[in-house]
């Protein structure tokens, strides 16, 4: 009965802070990473280090945690091969919540994904409305790294934008 209570908590959790992986794995989308595939490697990563979690953080930010660690080394591990050109326009069809977007926030989302890894990171848990401390949690980042990074991330978006 213990493994079944552990499945049932492990389901819970997963089923509460679903949108926040699809949201992590929408941003690293690539023709060798699909968002299902992507979405199904999270969630057994996060399967696989569910006997370890001992709620020192909130679900959400270990989820976030395994999320990002998961994408970002599927993204290292895709620099390794071979690459093939794809336009960033190709990205916003696999935006989750796309028809609802207007034409500034889809072109603010493709601005996004042309930052660095953790500048996306930390733009995106900032877009999720993260205290800077949780971004700092999440990340591995101090606080004023995490101040750092997101303001120079804000700068180079607003270059692009202008571009």
């Amino acid at each position: 009965m213990e493994g079944n209570k552990k499945e049932h908590a492990f389901v819970k959790i997963v089923q509460e802070h679903e949108r926040i992986i699809y949201k992590v794995c929408s941003f690293y989308v690539s023709d060798t990473f699909p968002l299902a595939d992507l979405y199904q490697e999270v969630v057994c990563n996060l399967w696989r280090g569910f006997p370890k979690f001992r709620n020192e953080s909130s679900p959400g930010t270990w989820i976030y945690r395994v999320a990002l660690n998961t994408c970002i080394s599927g993204i290292r591990k895709e620099k390794k091969r071979p690459k093939s050109d794809y336009p960033i326009e190709d990205l916003s069809d696999w935006f989750i919540e796309q028809d609802s977007l207007n034409e500034n926030i889809r072109e603010m989302y493709l601005l996004i994904n042309r930052l660095k890894t953790l500048e996306k990171v930390v733009v995106l848990l900032y877009l999720e409305e993260k205290s800077y401390q949780e971004i700092a949690d999440i990340t591995g980042l101090t606080l004023s790294n995490v101040a750092t990074k997101l303001k120079r991330a804000k700068e180079k978006l607003r270059e692009m934008s202008h571009l």
